[in-house]
């Protein structure tokens, strides 16, 4: 049968649920009574216009019966909330798999959350270390082991039958008894000889010594003391020796307290113990809460297993590196009273070959480090602060400190948050702690090149296979510049997709529905390609991959496409079309074909603007960042871009925002590492970073009060005669406070049941039957409708509604300019995706007045689920920003909007510590293609034919 299926009925009826999973009449949200049949086991793109209703059909219907049949095969506990969990709005869906769903979420801010735990690379890591991790002295280098009673026995075994063998202990004398009360404690024991330096004794002869007869006195016993236990002929064939044998050794580490000491004639001494010492040192056996920093038993003393310290911050002891010593680069050194710390050095400084007149980040790191440790002829910085310490009962001192105190790396742990002896314990001589401080890509590399002893390898087997499968899927999402000791807060939007996409990946499941939401958010055109090998191999696992997506080259690498439209919103919800692309050109016409084709398209712009003010961030060093001087224009469109990893995230939301924000007093944050900024930062008054967190900081968050239409809707409602007479304020139409509200669900609309064995789910208020809203209070209309219709309408349909109403019309227009004009008023925070909510601030932005002054805006990959039409309204809304005076930059991948950008600046030419973080271009998209460098200029060349 052919995939490509023009769907009836019947048609729909006769297929088989083994081969193809089936909807029939899909009516959830916007869907038009959609039938469609997905073929099973093969990668199929669901594509159309934001807002089409590819979320809808995907997630909301696919997806969520998929879920809800797991829940049903689930315990009597899970079942008890079914009757109320509500099936998606169809006919029938059959042959659906367990689903996995991959969505668009914003990422953790948890201070403890590292790429390794949220991979659960590093509970593998743990678990390998423990089970075959060796602890090595950091003294003398040598293994540390605990010697056990078969390894001594076997030791004597290897020695030449027939040689004699004495097996000993040492005697340890209790406090306060005499060498006399110990010996007489060992015969009674049973014991008859001891060791004195060697030479045997009988304990008889040393406790009663007789001469003739006679009685004599004790002798004085001095030197070293060891209790003979046995005596015995190596015989490795005779059993009841190799008893007697590993009796005598088990008693001597009783007797011993640890410790054996095997002699050996013609042999060297040998001592063995079964603690685990070394070198005077006592060590902790591994266990998988020894590699914990999440545990007290495995995290760092020093940190609390937070990674951090407070200590002397360089950033602020030198904050402007590009001084040199003699021009006053030490800040508080600059003061006259402690100014007496640096004469000596610049004094001296000659002496000792010191560059006084050299900018500090020029200094050679050997130099740098004499500057803060100091020499016979001047004291150190580390010196100068140890002094301050000791005067901390002076206020002054205590004040001085704290302003050149910072959040800095653990010395202990590396900022690895474990415990120092965490280090010792290695596997190849590497460490647990030397592997998460390493790029991905590398760590991938040791394993495939480990090899363990056959016992190790055999214990460690299936832990190495999904440590090896998981950072295999991380290198192929283009991930490997990333350490797994990376806090996951501090990861692009990008980034953290596709850790949750490799980490879904990893589990290598088979027979399952995967539904991914966009796995190509954050990537440069030149990873997209290993993401469609990723997709596939899931795909040839024996997985249905559904990917909702717009990007296009995984469209063409689909096994089948499926256009959803025309439109979106109410226009949309259709199939349009299914089949392959090759079909989907010749045979429709659609936005994505139109596109697709070349008939329509974004233009690239005739002119860019002509720019003379500028911002300059000098000495950018933060991550990856490779000291770079950039340039940012004032009053145009700059789009930064680079492959995953290469420090845009960094150089922009690290560095940038924060420097600017702290100048005029918007941004709290402290920028990371760089030298200064230069240009007319006083013109920008206010600095907006328009990211893909959440509107609001609740689910109660919505577009419409986002926008702050909602205030003039609710008075309008207030003012109606029924309100008048019943005396109705506008508060009675907030869903926030008391009053109108359902009490029920506190105006949610929804309930909450908490599951412990899933993620919580919300089902709709009985009360109020999801309106949110008191029986008494939906009596109130406006035009027919009342609040809960208003809130319930999408965007295009409330302009039409309110085509009358100018304060309210305005408001909502910006919405529907950036693309949103399917969403619906009312909608909470929680259902809108990243790009969604970013798209919700910008129109926010676009309906104030543009008399605020120069705004500095900065936006974090806007084009995060947007279609190719839906793009070019994104771009006019952007551009509006601009020709208003206001200045716009952009992190960004997508071609379309690279190539309409007055400035680029590209970073690279790869990603990660070694590779990333240059500075490769800075100028216009023609110059750029001009020059020809860096992997963007490659394709943005046909962009700009």
């Amino acid at each position: 049968m052919s995939e490509t299926i023009t769907l009836n009925d019947t048609h729909l009826d006769e297929l088989d649920p083994r081969e193809y999973i089936i909807i029939k009449r899909a009516r959830v949200n916007n869907l038009k009574n959609l039938s469609v049949a997905i073929p099973r086991n093969k990668l199929v793109v669901i594509t159309g216009l934001s807002g089409s209703g590819k979320s809808s059909l995907a997630f909301d219907t696919l997806f969520a019966e998929g879920q809800r049949m797991y829940v049903e095969s689930l315990s009597a506990y899970a079942r008890q909330f079914l009757g109320r969990m509500e099936k998606p709005d169809v006919d029938y869906i059959k042959g659906v798999s367990p689903a996995i769903a991959i969505e668009q979420k914003v990422n953790t801010r948890n201070p403890r959350s590292t790429v390794g735990t949220t991979t659960e690379i590093y509970d593998y890591l743990k678990l390998l270390f423990a089970r075959v991790g060796k602890t090595y002295s950091p003294i003398s280098g040598k293994e540390v082991r605990r010697d056990s009673v078969t390894d001594v026995v076997n030791t004597i075994n290897k020695l030449p039958a027939g040689t004699r063998v004495m097996v000993a202990c040492p005697l340890h004398l209790k406090k306060g008894r005499k060498i006399a009360d110990e010996l007489n404690l060992l015969l009674s024991k049973g014991f008859a000889r001891i060791l004195v330096d060697g030479e045997m004794k009988f304990i008889e002869e040393l406790i009663n010594p007789e001469e003739n007869g006679k009685k004599k006195k004790a002798p004085k016993i001095e030197g070293t003391i060891e209790i003979l236990i046995d005596r015995a002929s190596v015989n490795p064939d005779d059993e009841d020796t190799a008893f007697r044998l590993s009796d005598s050794v088990q008693t001597a580490f009783f007797e011993g307290e640890g410790d054996c000491i095997v002699y050996a004639e013609g042999q060297a001494t040998q001592r063995f113990s079964d603690r685990f010492e070394l070198d005077g040192m006592k060590f902790t056996e591994p266990s998988v809460n020894f590699f914990s920093f999440n545990n007290p038993y495995g995290a760092c003393q020093t940190c609390e297993g937070f990674g951090k310290v407070l200590g002397i911050d360089e950033d602020l002891v030198i904050p402007d590196k590009t001084l040199s010593v003699y021009e006053g680069a030490i800040a508080p050194w600059r003061s006259e009273a402690m100014s007496e710390w640096q004469k000596p050095l610049l004094k001296n400084g000659i002496k000792f070959d010191f560059p006084i007149h050299r900018a500090y980040h020029e200094l050679t790191p050997a130099q740098r480090n004499l500057l803060w440790t100091g020499n016979e002829y001047f004291d150190g910085i580390n010196d100068f602060f140890k002094h301050l310490e000791s005067k901390t009962y002076k206020i002054q001192y205590r004040v001085m400190l704290s302003r050149y105190r910072g959040r800095t790396n653990c010395p202990d742990c590396r900022g690895t948050r474990l415990r120092k002896d965490a280090q010792y314990v290695k596997i190849a001589d590497t460490s647990i702690t030397d592997l998460v401080l390493m790029p991905i890509e590398d760590v991938l590399a040791f394993f495939e090149k480990l090899k363990l002893p056959q016992y190790e390898q055999k214990v460690s087997e299936r832990i190495l296979t999904e440590i090896k499968s998981r950072l295999a899927y991380m290198a192929k999402v283009g991930l490997g510049y990333l350490t797994l000791n990376r806090i996951t807060s501090t990861l692009s939007g990008g980034e953290y997709q596709r850790i949750k996409l490799a980490t879904s990946l990893g589990s290598a499941l088979v027979g399952s529905m995967y539904v991914l939401d966009e796995p190509s958010i954050g990537l440069h055109p030149k990873d997209t390609a290993r993401m469609v090998e990723v997709l596939k191999s899931l795909r040839d696992l024996g997985n249905t991959v559904i990917v909702v997506e717009h990007e296009e080259e995984i469209m063409r690498a689909a096994d089948q496409i499926i256009d959803i439209g025309p439109d979106a919103g109410s226009h949309g919800g259709h199939l349009v079309f299914q089949g392959t692309l090759k079909e989907l050109n010749g045979k429709v016409k659609s936005h994505t074909t139109d596109y697709l084709s070349g008939r329509e398209k974004i233009d690239v712009p005739t002119m860019r603007r002509k720019w003379s003010d500028s911002i300059t961030v000098v000495g950018a060093r933060e991550n990856n960042l490779k000291n770079l001087t950039v340039k940012f224009p004032l009053g145009a469109l700059t789009v930064v871009t680079g492959v995953s990893g290469s420090g845009k995230s960094t150089l922009i939301k690290k560095i940038l925002y924060p420097a600017v924000g702290r100048i005029n007093g918007t941004v709290a944050e402290t920028p990371g590492r760089y030298d200064k900024l230069e240009g007319d930062v006083s013109r920008i008054t206010q600095v907006e970073f328009v990211d893909q967190n959440p509107i609001g900081k609740s689910s109660r968050s919505n577009p419409i009060s986002y926008v702050k239409a909602y205030d003039i809707i609710r008075q309008l409602f207030a003012d109606q005669p029924l309100s008048q007479q019943r005396g109705y304020k506008p508060s009675h139409f907030s869903f926030n406070v008391e009053g109108g509200r359902c009490e029920t669900c506190q105006g949610e609309g929804e309930i909450k049941v908490e599951m412990q064995f899933m993620a919580d789910i919300y089902l709709r208020c009985e009360s109020c039957n999801g309106k949110r809203f008191k029986q008494e209070i939906l009596e109130v209309e406006v035009n027919g409708k009342n609040i809960a219709d208003i809130l319930d309408l999408t965007v295009e349909d409330a302009l039409d509604f309110f085509k009358d109403k100018k304060g309210i019309y305005d408001k909502i227009l910006p919405l529907n300019d950036v693309g949103l004009s399917y969403v619906k008023l009312g909608q909470s925070s929680n259902s809108l995706s990243g790009g969604e909510a970013q798209r919700v601030k910008l129109a926010s932005f676009l309906g104030k007045n543009s008399a605020e002054g120069n705004i500095l805006f900065i936006f974090d990959e806007p084009t995060t689920g947007l279609h190719f039409h839906d793009i070019s309204k994104l771009l006019k809304a952007i551009n509006a920003l601009v020709d208003e005076g206001h200045t716009v930059i952009v992190i960004e991948h997508n071609l379309e909007v690279i190539k309409c950008a007055d400035w680029i600046i590209d970073l690279g030419p790869e990603g990660g510590e070694k590779k990333g973080g240059n500075l490769l271009f800075a100028g216009t998209p023609e110059e750029m293609v001009k020059k020809a460098k860096g992997y963007t200029a490659e394709f943005l060349k046909d962009k700009l034919k």
